[in-house]
């Protein structure tokens, strides 16, 4: 066994330290939720400048996934998370020692920079570690539960932390973390050199995107709509630049395939109405409901438990014998059932008759859907480009989470406000607005499943063992 063809037990291993690392930054996303409260009265943030704390991780951490996503194929992805992770690491130190709001709010924009860096090319290593269709199935399905599941389990673990310690220990415990993954990391992980800055870092393009994607982030969380034109007039740029250059940022062929252009569209979409019930559904059982922090973790689990059981443990069995476009629209139609029960909860609602069901749907369609979207997004990037592919199936999916907050939390609030003007008690304006913002997610999501059954080709199922399969860099569809 050489050193470029790593034992089985070796590569698992390095998916386990891999994952490690891409848990404490999806963790750190919605952890920060439930300790907003705590950190405002301490460190006296007005109630605009708390917003802060979340905005400026999420424009740094979407302005900067496809560019460090290509950063990784040129100079290497082993370099480029090891560089992620320690800032990430050394940034959660600082948000867990600050003492002022400004110190946080530069702290959270390095957060966004260390997670955007480890996390653009995190998926691009393990399709290029796991290249045979029956590993890297696996794999995928592993990887899908870390980042999804870990949206769920943040909310409890924020809530465990801040009521039993302090708000501080939410970044704090990514310091441990963070030094553990650097030092396994290191050892385990192979080293796959770049192809060199020679075939070109495309700098103007780079900053075309960049400066697009982190204004376009901004003017949603922002409601900036003069901003919102500009991140458009740069994204323009950005595209006349891919056609133009001689070695462009991001090689606009890779849009030819419909499987890769339509698992990124539906991405956005099923992201966009699961992000919002999320977020919405903690405000309504926060405001509404009357749950502390804990109990809102604990409501969010059973979507937590589902997902890691489908996606780790029969996403992969299930997509080798049914294929990846009928598993998709099937997990897509389980979200949308979700979404659809929880767009009827009343205000009175009771838990196990209103929510856990919508729970349940929810998580086991996300996780059957997640891992065949990652599967269809990766598929027809080369070794030279994997990176880049990895980057943009994050990059969309801070993309749907960012807008689908953005027009289901506009959509709420505005129907709330509304009824309350006509004199209708908070607690009935507040659910009537969350119900408006919950069919919408679930609009969102049956385009999606319309898109898929109509763009996304089908694949046929295989059922070929890791010893017959054949030796390839991705799965190509």
């Amino acid at each position: 066994m050489t050193a470029s063809q790593p034992s089985a037990r070796s590569r698992w291993i390095a998916l386990v330290v891999l994952c490690a690392g891409m848990l404490m930054i999806v963790l750190d996303q919605t952890i920060v939720n439930v300790a907003l409260p705590a950190i405002r009265d301490d460190l006296k943030f007005t109630d605009a400048g708390l917003a802060w704390v979340i905005n400026a991780y999420l424009i740094a951490f979407g302005g900067l996934l496809l560019l460090a996503g290509r950063l990784g194929d040129l100079i290497g992805r082993k370099r480029i998370f090891l560089i992620g992770l320690t800032v990430f690491t050394l940034a959660s130190l600082l948000c867990g020692a600050s003492t002022t709001p400004e110190m946080l709010i530069v702290s959270r924009f390095l957060q966004g920079v260390g997670g955007a860096m480890a996390t653009a090319v995190t998926l691009g290593m393990i399709v290029t570690m796991f290249p045979k269709p029956a590993e890297q199935a696996r794999a995928i399905g592993v990887f899908s539960f870390v980042a999804a599941a870990g949206a769920s389990i943040g909310l409890l673990l924020g809530g465990v932390l801040t009521q039993a310690l302090n708000w501080h220990w939410i970044f704090l415990v990514n310091v441990p973390i963070g030094i553990a993954a650097l030092v396994f990391a290191t050892r385990l992980i192979a080293n796959e050199p770049g192809v060199g800055l020679r075939e070109g870092a495309d700098v103007l393009g780079a900053t075309l995107i960049t400066g697009s994607l982190m204004l376009g982030v901004y003017s949603i969380v922002e409601s900036q709509a003069l901003l919102g034109v500009l991140a458009v007039v740069l994204l323009a740029g950005f595209i006349v630049r891919q056609l133009t250059a001689a070695n462009p940022l991001l090689s606009l062929r890779i849009f030819r395939s419909r499987n890769i252009t339509g698992a990124n569209v539906v991405q956005i979409l099923m992201i966009a109405g699961m992000f919002g019930m999320f977020f919405l559904g903690t405000l309504y059982m926060q405001f509404v409901l009357g749950y502390n922090a804990l109990q809102i973790g604990l409501a969010f689990l059973p979507v937590a438990l589902a997902i890691g059981t489908f996606s780790a443990g029969f996403s992969a069995p299930l997509m080798g014998r049914f294929g990846p476009k009928p598993l998709l629209i099937a997990g897509l139609t389980l979200v949308l059932a979700g979404l659809i029960w929880f767009a009827q909860v009343p205000v009175d609602g009771v838990y196990l008759r209103d929510m856990f069901p919508a729970m349940l749907l929810l998580g086991i369609g996300a996780g059957v859907s997640f891992p065949t979207l990652m599967t269809l997004a990766m598929s027809g990037a080369t070794s030279s480009d994997a990176g880049l592919a990895s980057g943009l199936v994050n990059t969309t999916a801070q993309v749907g989470g960012a807008v689908g907050l953005a027009v289901l939390a506009t959509l709420s609030t505005t129907r709330t406000e509304s009824l309350a003007a006509t004199g209708v008690s908070a607690p009935v304006a507040l659910t009537s607005g969350f119900q408006l913002a919950f069919w919408t997610g679930a609009a969102l999501v049956a385009i999606g499943v319309v898109i898929a059954a109509t763009v996304i080709r089908i694949v046929p199922a295989t059922e070929t063992s890791d010893e017959e399969a054949p030796e390839r860099v991705l799965v190509h569809v």
